[in-house]
């Protein structure tokens, strides 16, 4: 689709030792395009190119790197008006064929990117992590809002938020609708220097493990590994140079989390930022939806104690209402349960334990109980029976047994 990074490139004077080092971290494949073009695999499926970076162009300042490529409807129009913008043109538009139509340009501040169209489905991204696929896509740049209306102008991508990283320093992130892309910032104190660039994220399993193997094959490390709101993050070089980071989701998290909790968890990572990231909207309301279906498991398991009828009205409940009502209806059902099924349990418990002459018994019974039939409202309840009919049974005994010492007397 128009505006959806399709394609990746990593120039490199060692295109040998990049098809060794890059498979340890991804697990991908290599395959033979031409005699000057390798192409990394995922899964059988090709995601990346590699390119030998020449003597001549080294010498006219190109260094490793690793480059995206921007999917266009049509190239040539997308090329013109970003020259009409202030861009340059470095390549095209050229043909491969039977395979697309692509260009390298270089906008205004200074980032080269590509433009592509594939002559077949080109299987771009559409914003969602995958381990294996590059999942974000970050521009450092001298003007950020100057090279996001560029971008904008040439691909229609959106603002979607922004996060403050710290004395005025702001971090953009865009993207299409509720999927995100990547991110933009202007150069921090001390990176004027520096050319305007695209980094691109690889999605592993672990980036910790990652780090370790990077490293160990001649790696070296520009931003240490960091947490950010869905996951972890690190910045390297490539063994040859070319700049690269790599990040890890977050395991998604146990079904025996209380869907309170879930859903509120869940709600926060809405506004949170990536660090220099923040959660997608997406994702986000993946995360919602699973918290609503966790809540109307926790309403079967809580009615599933109860009386039959109870069951039957929750059963009703969850599939005639929509997801977001599921957890106002788990939480009646469980009220309604509680008040009716502890107070009786409570009562009977009471009772056994008190004939063994034991307070604490009777609590410590009564918890069980508890657990299968309520939640935490129901407890005070609960507990103040428990006493009162621990404390009546007990003085009933009591007073049993003195009339009987009274009668032998």
């Amino acid at each position: 689709m128009h505006g959806q990074f399709t394609w990746y490139e990593l120039t490199t004077p060692d295109v040998g030792a990049a098809t060794r080092f890059y498979p340890t971290l991804s697990g991908w494949g290599t395959q033979t395009f031409d005699g000057d073009y390798m192409l990394f695999t995922n899964r059988d499926v090709p995601v990346a190119g590699i390119f030998r970076l020449s003597d001549e162009m080294a010498g006219h300042g190109v260094p490793p790197n690793w480059m995206p490529y921007v999917e266009s409807s049509n190239v040539d129009d997308t090329v013109a008006r970003a020259v009409s913008l202030g861009a340059r043109t470095l390549h095209g538009p050229a043909e491969i064929p039977g395979t697309g139509r692509f260009a390298v340009v270089q906008d205004p501040q200074g980032a080269v990117f590509g433009v592509y169209r594939s002559a077949h489905a080109s299987g771009a991204w559409d914003g969602t992590a995958a381990v294996g696929r590059f999942s974000w896509h970050e521009l450092m740049t001298t003007d950020r809002r100057a090279a996001f209306e560029f971008y904008r102008d040439l691909f229609g991508w959106d603002a979607i938020t922004e996060s403050d990283m710290g004395d005025g320093l702001m971090y953009a992130m865009f993207g299409k609708g509720s999927a995100m892309y990547g991110g933009m910032y202007d150069k921090l104190p001390g990176m004027e220097q520096l050319p305007s660039c695209w980094l691109v994220y690889l999605c592993v399993k672990d980036v910790g493990e990652g780090v370790e193997r990077a490293t160990g094959a001649g790696a070296t490390v520009v931003r240490p590994q960091m947490d950010i709101p869905d996951g972890s993050i690190a910045v390297l070089n490539d063994p040859q140079g070319a700049a690269f980071a790599l990040h890890h989701l977050n395991p998604i998290r146990s079904s025996a989390t209380p869907p309170a909790r879930a859903a509120k968890k869940a709600t926060g990572l809405k506004a949170a930022s990536k660090g220099a990231k923040a959660t997608p909207k997406g994702k986000a309301r993946a995360a919602t939806g699973s918290g609503a279906t966790k809540a109307k498991k926790a309403a079967k398991k809580v009615t599933a104690s109860s009386r039959p009828a109870g069951r039957k009205a929750a059963k009703s409940a969850a599939r005639n209402r929509p997801r977001k009502a599921a957890k106002p209806s788990a939480r009646r059902a469980a009220k309604p349960t509680a008040r009716k099924g502890a107070k009786p349990t409570a009562r009977k418990a009471a009772k056994l334990t008190a004939r063994k002459g034991t307070k604490l018994t009777a609590r410590k019974a009564t918890k069980p109980a508890l657990h299968r039939t309520t939640k935490r409202p129901a407890r005070p309840t609960t507990r103040a029976a428990t006493r009162k009919s621990a404390q009546r049974v007990a003085g009933h005994s009591t007073r049993s047994l003195r009339r009987g010492r009274a009668r032998k007397r």
